[in-house]
């Protein structure tokens, strides 16, 4: 039997270590299934959203609001689940986001890789190791001369995105899986010490919060839009020589300021030190390890400025053989056991993906409940914080989650399927339809008062 949605909730709320009695202000709507899968999809985004939300609700209360009333559907949270493909710009639908020689491949061994060629240098490494022409076929044709695990730790070992696909037994078995099932949902650690910080009397929850967003593609970028729908100052930073997939940037960057700032040389990161001392939550994807070279790791964020929230998203965790390994929701997916799952559901061999990218969206809303929620330690207990959610690690709860009978007989939704649940605003790539937040507050209702801009668009300073 699946969890049911209101079990869910609990059980992320206690691992965020709230008060169970602020629960009874959440109303939860609608029923599985909402999208075609034999996985609890529609539970895992009616969970995380509604936990983000009730968490903002509850810090406004704490820095003097009054209670509300949180709701969400579960048909609108999977939708919210699938935004980047529901967004119009100007009328038009999204570019195609994915590589024409990225996806799912028969080795000669029999079993099956991903590869993830969204970036030119994962693509260009993985033609390489291949030897092979840019072309669908001719990857094929080259896999064939590979064992799909062999290939995978090739891969790896030259910094590129690829996995194997696994059994949920075989991943069980694997030392990454026996590491990442000794783990919780997600983590909140004291770091450091740091005086109480209360908040003051505001209009929204978390106004006058300033958020530094170091992150890409979905999961970070999603927390931070979170954040940005509940009144946090967000500011995305990046740089020129990081590359960026336009669409996802257009749909994860409402209600953010969006900055450029090269962490390769001193200025930069003399910029980033400056901005950190009135930060009040830190958000980085990197792999671990990698921004600790770089100077801004959680105990040196920490020491340069007590009281902050650092938040860290890994593809695999930050224990284990693969913790230093890159990771993508979709491969994560195919390493864990779900793509192997929702084939045999469906009575086929071909490896079948999840109908969203529910690792990354429900990471991302976890990041924000463990952001807000260590705020609100921050103002009465002080200290400084760390947050840390994995790809991996939210996958395993959503397979906890259970199976839905008839999952996979679920009709698509199309563009036109969701219009109740589209707004419409300018923003700097023209004018945007996208899907509203879709969890109501009776009193602070979540809204995106800054547009989407391009990468770039402000200058690295936080808001007067």
């Amino acid at each position: 039997m699946p969890v049911e949605a209101h079990a869910a909730l609990a059980e992320l709320w206690q691992a965020a270590g709230q008060s169970t009695e602020a629960l009874s202000h959440v109303r939860l709507t609608g029923a599985e299934p909402v999208l075609p899968s034999s996985f609890a999809v529609g539970t895992a985004a009616q969970a995380s959203i509604a936990a983000s939300a009730l968490a903002a609700a509850e810090l406004w209360r704490l820095r003097g609001g009054e209670d509300q009333r949180v709701t969400v559907d579960m048909r609108h949270a999977a939708i919210e689940f699938r935004s980047e493909r529901y967004f119009r710009v100007d009328g038009k639908g999204p570019a195609e986001i994915w590589d024409k020689i990225a996806g799912i491949y028969r080795c000669g061994d029999g079993g099956w890789v991903r590869l993830h060629t969204n970036f030119p240098h994962h693509r260009d490494g993985v033609l390489a190791l291949l030897a092979c022409d840019y072309d669908k076929a001719a990857v094929q044709q080259a896999l064939l001369n590979w064992r799909a695990e062999e290939f995978e730790e090739s891969a790896a070992q030259r910094g590129l995105v690829v996995t194997a696909k696994r059994s949920f037994e075989e991943w069980d078995r694997h030392p990454q899986g026996i590491a990442v099932a000794a783990l919780p949902v997600f983590s909140i650690e004291r770091i450091g010490d740091a005086p109480a910080q209360p908040l003051r009397v505001a209009p929204r929850p978390l106004a006058g919060v300033h958020v530094l967003d170091l992150t890409r593609i979905i999961a970070g970028p999603v927390c931070g839009r979170a954040l940005a729908a509940h009144g946090a100052d967000v500011l995305l930073v990046t740089a020129s020589h990081l590359p960026a997939i336009e669409p996802l940037v257009i749909d994860t960057g409402r209600g953010k300021l969006s900055c450029r700032i090269d962490l390769r040389d001193a200025g930069g990161r003399s910029t980033l030190h400056a901005l950190l001392r009135d930060a009040d939550v830190f958000i980085q994807g990197y792999r671990p390890g990698a921004i600790q070279s770089l100077g801004f790791g959680s105990e040196q964020v920490a020491e340069l400025r007590p009281g902050i929230v650092y938040v860290s998203l890994s593809a695999y965790s930050h224990v284990g053989p693969w913790a230093h390994r890159r990771g993508f929701d979709s491969l994560v997916q195919t390493a864990t056991g779900f793509n192997e799952a929702e084939a045999q559901a469906a009575g086929t061999d071909q490896p079948r993906p999840l109908p969203a990218q529910a690792l990354d969206h429900a990471a991302g809303y976890l990041m924000a409940l463990g952001a807000i929620a260590a705020l609100a330690r921050r103002c009465t207990e002080g200290g400084s914080w760390h947050v840390r959610v994995s790809l991996a690690q939210t996958g395993r709860w959503l397979r906890q989650l259970g199976r839905i009978e008839r999952g996979l007989s679920c009709d698509e939704t199309s563009f036109n399927d969701v219009q109740s649940f589209v707004e419409e605003h300018d923003s700097g790539f023209g004018r945007l339809s996208t899907i509203r937040h879709a969890a109501q507050l009776s009193e602070t209702p979540a809204r995106w008062a800054r547009p989407s801009m391009p990468l770039g668009a402000h200058v690295a300073a936080w808001p007067h």
